[in-house]
């Protein structure tokens, strides 16, 4: 599988995600500076965390009109896997690709922590490894982490399934004492109507190797590279068919 991982004047994560793409999971992975037009043979794309353009004006808001931008909602919108991370996120949101916003935290300090997340659903490329109702430990680091939108967006996302990470203590308890930011109904990170486009605050590629004290987060580019190979999305169904 062919990643794509994206460089915006800012960026500070990517090197880690392409570790992990390359490295422990053993595919072709590589830097998209923001100025391409084109993604090339892009399988799936990733907008890694940082601070694009120094977070000037507001989280994301000036990376939406970098020329690779375009390339990358296009591809989306024909279906093409997206994975947005911490500015990531932030980035998707701006463009549309995702509904919200991502605001300040309520502390108005930037946290840097670990924290639980609760996993809602598999209905996705992104959470179908693991188990439903599961949590995971993924470390974040971000100052404009409070995920916000309209009541009514709230509602969609939780009719439609779009809420893929949730907030939430180490027994799965989704409590404000477990939200370290504010973040509307603890989420950390949804998808679109079409599920191929994810957004998350916490950062995955930085808990995917045993070395870092924490390999959750592999589970999520795992199913990545699942999906795209066409393997079924329950487990139970994939050793069926083995």
């Amino acid at each position: 599988m062919d990643f794509s991982v994206l460089q915006f004047p800012g960026s500070n994560c990517d090197q880690d995600c392409i570790h992990v793409l390359r490295d422990v999971l053993g595919h072709q992975a590589d830097y998209l500076w923001h100025k391409e037009e084109s993604l090339g043979n892009a399988d799936a794309i990733v907008v890694p965390g940082g601070f694009s353009y120094g977070d000037y004006l507001r989280t994301g808001s000036i990376a939406q009109f970098s020329p690779v931008m375009n390339a990358v909602k296009k591809f989306a919108n024909e279906g093409g896997l997206v994975i947005g991370i911490c500015n990531g996120f932030q980035i998707l949101c701006e463009t549309g690709l995702l509904p919200g916003a991502l605001v300040r935290n309520r502390s108005l300090q930037f946290l840097c922590e670990q924290v639980y997340l609760k996993v809602p659903t598999q209905e996705s490329p992104f959470t179908r490894e693991i188990a439903m109702e599961e949590v995971i430990k993924v470390p974040i680091a971000h100052g404009e982490g409070c995920y916000f939108a309209a009541d009514e967006t709230l509602e969609k996302l939780k009719a439609n399934d779009q809420i893929l990470f949730q907030y939430s203590s180490a027994d799965g308890e989704i409590t404000d004492e477990a939200n370290p930011n504010g973040s509307m109904l603890n989420i950390a990170g949804i998808c679109n109507e079409a599920r191929n486009v994810c957004g998350m605050m916490p950062h995955p590629e930085r808990a995917s190797e045993s070395i870092l004290g924490e390999k959750d987060g592999l589970q999520i580019f795992e199913g990545m590279v699942l999906h795209f190979q066409g393997v079924p999305i329950s487990k139970e169904e994939a050793s069926a068919a083995c």
